[in-house]
């Protein structure tokens, strides 16, 4: 791994020069965790190179925004967790490009970074913002920004395959590490540790469903009595980080035998307990600390329309855009478990190879692949991928999720999510777990027979 680590570090090298001839460039990022993490590292390194810069977000790169981009003639246009799988286009429109992306990639340009070029997976050894991060220290000395790069793998859930980061992931969170910046261990898997009472975590968790605790406020509370642990101090709520490590070890140790008595089986139950990481410059108790809880809190802004309040607070805003960010994140909790309700109310309608539902205007198109991916711990079969359609402004948006024993199988989302949408005038790519398209309003069940085809033959090649 070393010789392709500095394979990556000589061509981030030679990016880095074609962006330093220029005293203004135009960066172009995504939208989720990754992408914001991503504009952050490289908003911080052009900033400290003295590099003028102005950062634009967009929830898909396609045919429309490759216009509009080409329309401003930027000397230098660098995207970033985008790009990838559309370079004969940028190409074609004539935009002088330096890509740092992770997704499929698709054409030739000499500017690209992308870990699927050195023989790396990029759904989970390095996230957009990873490479972002080794492109920012190519242009400078810029290791600090090591824990946005974790925060956005963690955003794009490049943690789960293994239990654990790996690949080039690994590299940049030892060198965070080493710098004192991060800090990893093992840990309790249920989200909200530093934020949430401790019968909160276990309400709201999904990955692993806790069948008759998830969704019950007493329960939980019930469940955490009967283990003798106090639920608060000082008159209030009890956090995960408040626990003494006793009392965790109890709760873990109690999780486990209700999960093996409710019929959870063992790779659900192997979910509770992973590796988890840690901001060290952030302050405990707050969602910056926990990379888990930070990536939510991005999620908050840019999918609701706010990618700037995300940017500040990568940037460092711990003011005015962290409580607004605060207060967004409230309201995307909310809608999340509204689009959870949605499908448990409607249910998914399943095809050989596939299952589906379609949220209509009901779920934001914005934030319905993370409900289509929560869906499966709550309805649904693991045994097919998952695929959501919602509506939006300029057709409908498709949303694709897969599981890990399934990539195993021979799935390929991305490839499969290419072919389907070339077929009916859409757009679309990703990963091989995860992936997203276009379509015209007109074309679902078309595509969904086309959909279903193509991942049967994916399915059967194993």
């Amino acid at each position: 791994m070393i010789e392709k680590i500095k394979q990556i570090k000589a061509k981030a090298l030679s990016c880095s020069s074609e962006i330093q001839k220029y005293e203004s460039v135009y960066v172009v990022s995504h939208i989720d965790a990754d992408g914001l993490t991503s504009a952050g590292i490289i908003g911080k390194a052009l900033e400290r190179a003295g590099i003028e810069h102005t950062i634009h977000f967009i929830k898909q790169l396609d045919e429309v925004e490759i216009e509009n981009i080409a329309n401003k003639n930027p000397e230098l246009a660098i995207f970033t967790d985008l790009g990838s799988g559309m370079i004969e286009s940028l190409n074609s429109h004539g935009i002088n490009s330096v890509i740092s992306d992770h997704h499929q990639p698709r054409g030739e340009l000499e500017n690209h970074l992308n870990p699927h070029l050195f023989g790396f997976n990029g759904s989970y050894e390095l996230s957009g913002s990873g490479m972002t991060y080794m492109l920012a220290n190519a242009l400078g000395d810029n290791r600090d920004l090591a824990d946005l790069a974790i925060v956005g793998a963690i955003g794009d859930l490049q943690h789960l395959k293994k239990g654990q980061l790996t690949g080039i992931n690994r590299y940049i969170l030892e060198e965070g590490a080493k710098e004192g910046n991060l800090h990893y261990e093992k840990d309790i898997m249920l989200f909200g540790k530093q934020t949430r009472p401790v019968f909160k975590l276990l309400q709201f968790a999904s990955d692993p469903y806790l069948p008759g605790l998830t969704g019950n406020e007493d329960a939980c509370i019930g469940f955490l009595h009967d283990l003798g642990i106090r639920f608060s101090r000082d008159e209030r709520w009890r956090r995960w980080i408040d626990l003494e490590q006793n009392d965790k070890q109890k709760i873990v140790s109690a999780l486990i035998q209700y999960s093996l008595r409710s019929g959870l089986p063992p790779y659900k139950i192997e979910r509770l307990i992973g590796e988890v990481y840690l901001l060290m410059n952030e302050k405990e108790g707050t969602e910056m600390r926990d990379a888990s809880e930070y990536s939510t809190l991005l999620n908050a802004t840019a999918r609701y329309g706010h990618a700037d309040i995300g940017l500040a607070v990568c940037m460092g805003d711990r003011g005015e855009a962290y409580e607004s960010a605060r207060q967004l994140l409230s309201e995307h909790r909310q809608n999340l478990v509204n689009g959870l309700m949605f499908v448990k109310e409607n249910g998914i309608t399943e095809m050989k190879n596939l299952q589906y539902f379609d949220a209509g205007s009901s779920i934001m198109e914005t934030i319905v692949g993370i409900i289509a991916g929560m869906s499966t711990s709550v309805v649904g079969n693991r045994s097919l991928p998952i695929i959501a359609f919602a509506d939006a402004k300029d057709g409908v948006k498709v949303s694709a999720r897969g599981t890990q024993d399934l990539i195993r199988k021979g799935l390929n989302l991305s490839e499969a999510m290419a072919v389907s949408t070339a077929e009916v005038g859409g757009a679309g790519g990703g990963h091989d777990i995860a992936a997203g398209a276009t379509i015209p309003f007109d074309a679902k069940e078309k595509f969904l027979q086309k959909l279903d085809s193509v991942l049967g033959e994916q399915l059967r090649k194993k």
